[in-house]
């Protein structure tokens, strides 16, 4: 059973996504969104520190896929490893597919967004972008040389997910019986923290975009899916709770640019976004009875589709509408234009091409 509560999460992590990516190319703080709070413009503080949305999906995708996995096989040892790339290959890879045939489609017309462009000009050829998304070193790429390919730069959050998808199995398989699997997430978590602090505010995102500066969000996930199988908590003063950490997790959202906080903030974030979670792992409910909470469960459910196809929709916006060019007034009118595409692209896609493959492999391979 899905939990409502967790996908209206997703839906907010996207769309923090989807707010930041847009406001690079058509900065906002020349509209009516540029009015100053604090000594900045409202826009930079709502849209600046979008990749706090990739730590919240980090923190998810740990807590669902160890929890998913207890549910299946009530301890993690006993995990059945050719199932577990099987479903994880039926959900991430036709998607991925489909992105790059895209991107080389757009590319072959000579349509810049989609083209290899490396910022400090050194030649990278686009079979080694395309090799490094399939070999899931997209980040380690980017960087190295800077974001290669405008489109396919997402794929650095995925190329995390899948090292990690990857070393999971085989480590429930080898530790999942005793506490090694919880020491191992503990020196992660620790790790992490010293690992951003090395590479603090570098210009080439190692602070970021690194497999040990984002595996702490994904450990913690984990972490939390152990301890909500073993501890259920059902107090009075849970909604109280969930309002708190809200609170801090947006008062960190907008007190500093992630670059300057990296060291410790996205730890934080990543705890916070945890205790969330862990809160909504109690009782879950599928449906949400507030019409409000059902368009962000529709959104956060087509997360995946959203988060890879979004710079697609963007870089065609880019192609068009020159951003240096465009009017206050224009980029006011793309916004909506841009989310609305996004959302209708990702719905196409989800609903006729990756929920349909999903299905036909999971049947085909997993008996």
């Amino acid at each position: 059973m899905r939990n409502y509560k967790i996908d209206v999460l997703r839906g907010v992590a996207i769309l923090l996504v989807l707010l930041h990516h847009f406001n690079i190319p058509y900065k906002l703080q020349d509209t009516f969104l540029g009015i100053q709070v604090f000594g900045e413009s409202l826009s930079q503080l709502i849209a600046r520190n979008g990749n706090y949305g990739v730590t919240i999906f980090f923190v998810i995708s740990g807590f669902l896929i160890t929890q998913h996995t207890l549910k299946r096989e009530q301890v993690l040892a006993k995990i059945k490893v050719k199932d577990f790339y099987i479903r994880r290959i039926a959900r991430i890879i036709p998607c991925l597919i489909l992105l790059v045939v895209l991107v080389t489609i757009l590319g072959s017309l000579g349509l810049k967004p989609f083209l290899n462009q490396t910022p400090n000009d050194m030649e990278v050829s686009y079979g080694l972008t395309v090799l490094s998304a399939f070999t899931f070193w997209m980040n380690i790429l980017i960087i190295k040389y800077g974001w290669v390919n405008y489109a396919l730069g997402v794929l650095w959050s995925l190329s995390v997910e899948e090292v990690f998808y990857l070393a999971f199995p085989l480590l429930c398989v080898l530790l999942g019986r005793g506490k090694g699997f919880i020491l191992l997430l503990l020196a992660i978590i620790y790790y992490a923290p010293y690992f951003r602090a090395v590479h603090f505010a570098e210009e080439s995102g190692a602070y970021l975009y690194h497999y040990f500066s984002s595996f702490d969000g994904i450990a913690i996930g984990c972490l939390t899916a152990l301890i909500a199988q073993k501890y259920q908590w059902n107090g009075k003063f849970k909604q109280l709770l969930i309002v708190f950490i809200s609170l801090l997790m947006i008062g960190l959202y907008l007190y500093a640019p992630i670059k300057e906080v990296s060291t410790w903030g996205i730890s934080i974030f990543a705890l916070l976004s945890a205790v969330l979670i862990f809160c909504f792992a109690q009782n879950p409910q599928a449906e949400t009875p507030l019409k409000i909470s059902k368009g962000m469960v529709w959104i956060g459910q087509r997360s995946y589709e959203i988060y890879l196809f979004h710079l697609i929709v963007l870089g065609l916006l880019k192609v068009f509408y020159f951003p240096k060019e465009a009017l206050p007034t224009e980029k006011l009118m793309l916004l909506p234009i841009f989310f609305m595409a996004t959302f209708i692209l990702s719905w196409a896609i989800e609903k006729y091409y990756s929920t349909p493959l999903n299905l036909i492999i999971r049947q085909r391979f997993i008996k």
